[in-house]
């Protein structure tokens, strides 16, 4: 069962994904993808951190999380695709073979995957190609993985609402 959050900055996804991971396994592996480039970052980071227990191992990575998927008896909370899709941008690796090595790693992953990701298309036209880019491949981004899972959910205001699939 591989399920997919979706929601706004500050929605409360993130929290309901780490819910729903703790309902799959015991074991449980929590992939980060996020990077301290500033103070700020590093508060965010230690604070999602300070939200597990013992019970999860991290592994941080930003770029080869398809590498990281496949963990028997486990699941995987990946938290969050864009992100990734950030890194990926800004260090200019071509995002096309990234997104089929993570959509190939998924279908092959033999246990529960969680995704969380930013909904980014609601907002204003951003100002700057490189925003405008980011923008558009988050949503087509979200919509191929959408496909891939059995399951997604849009949080807001900390509130589910089941797109596709429905809880277990």
């Amino acid at each position: 069962m591989h399920l997919l959050v979706t929601g706004g900055v500050r929605s409360g996804k993130s929290r309901f994904a780490q819910e729903q991971a703790e309902q799959l396994a015991d074991r449980r592996v929590f992939l980060a993808t996020g990077r301290a480039w500033d103070d700020e970052m590093g508060e965010r980071i230690k604070r999602h951190q300070d939200d597990r227990d013992a019970s999860w191992q991290t592994i941080e990575e930003p770029i080869r999380v398809w590498e990281h998927l496949d963990q028997p008896g486990s699941v995987v909370l990946l938290d969050c695709l864009t992100m990734w899709l950030t890194n990926i941008l800004l260090e200019e690796i071509e995002l096309e073979p990234a997104i089929v090595s993570l959509e190939e790693a998924l279908a092959a992953a033999g246990n529960p995957v969680v995704l969380v990701t930013n909904e980014v298309g609601w907002g204003i036209v951003p100002q700057n190609a490189l925003a405008r880019r980011f923008r558009d491949e988050a949503g087509r981004l979200s919509q191929r993985l959408a496909r891939s899972c059995d399951r997604v959910v849009l949080v807001a205001a900390g509130l589910p609402l089941e797109l596709k699939g429905s809880e277990p």
